[in-house]
């Protein structure tokens, strides 16, 4: 990227993060980045075009764009834990962004609440076209794909700003964690063409198969374990 270009980014994430869209002057962002108002202007033309820019670069739009590619071969249950842990990374990098952005939601032009409406309709639709591909190959069960990904992203959502708002202290990442393998663990047993054998029966987690998750099994590659997000 530019350089020029990029100190104006990141001046605006720090500002947006700090007074939200409403409270960061463009001027104030020009002076953190070292440049002319003008100069600002010139490379992004308003104030909302600067924050669909900052929105689309630092929001999770970029990772997901990367991850799935690389997953598509990979084992179903696999594929979920990275998406899952990956978000949650991004919801923790940006928590004081998302925290500003509800906090002055109401009070958004119509253009700016667009900004996220398109984005998260880029995330929504990517996990979704995920989903549809594996029903087309009859792995995952008939249900509205568009519906299961904003049901998956959006429970690990308000697990970080809306429950985990209460529940911080310093064992919020172990339980993070837990709370990632369970609710994919609940996910695949509800989205998958075939049921995991033995059903609740067979305890946490889907225990032992002869050695196999039943869920790598229908994949029809093995997944290797996953021991952390996509880096």
């Amino acid at each position: 990227m530019e350089p020029t270009r990029e100190k104006i980014l990141a001046a605006a994430l720090q500002l947006f993060s700090q007074r939200g869209y409403l409270g960061a002057a463009t001027r104030q962002i020009a002076r953190e980045a070292g440049v002319a108002e003008v100069t600002l202007f010139r490379h992004f033309g308003s104030k909302e075009k600067l924050f669909e820019e900052v929105i689309r670069g630092y929001s999770f739009l970029p990772a997901m764009k990367g991850i799935l590619p690389r997953l598509e071969g990979a084992g179903y249950e696999e594929a979920l834990l990275t998406i899952a842990r990956r978000f949650l990374a991004t919801l923790d990098e940006r928590r004081d962004l998302i925290r500003i952005m509800l906090a002055e939601r109401l009070s958004y032009p119509a253009p700016v609440k667009d900004i996220f409406r398109g984005m998260l309709g880029e995330v929504f639709g990517i996990l979704a076209g995920y989903f549809r591909r594996l029903q087309h190959r009859g792995v995952l069960r008939d249900f509205d794909p568009d519906d299961a990904a904003w049901a998956f992203l959006g429970a690990f959502f308000a697990y970080v700003h809306g429950l985990g708002f209460f529940f911080e202290d310093a064992g919020e990442r172990k339980r993070q964690e837990r709370f990632v393998v369970e609710y994919v663990n609940l996910f695949i047993r509800g989205t998958l063409a075939t049921p995991i054998a033995g059903g609740p029966a067979q305890g946490r987690r889907g225990e032992k198969d002869g050695g196999k998750r039943p869920d790598r099994v229908i994949m029809a590659k093995k997944a290797r374990p996953v021991q952390g997000g996509v880096r």
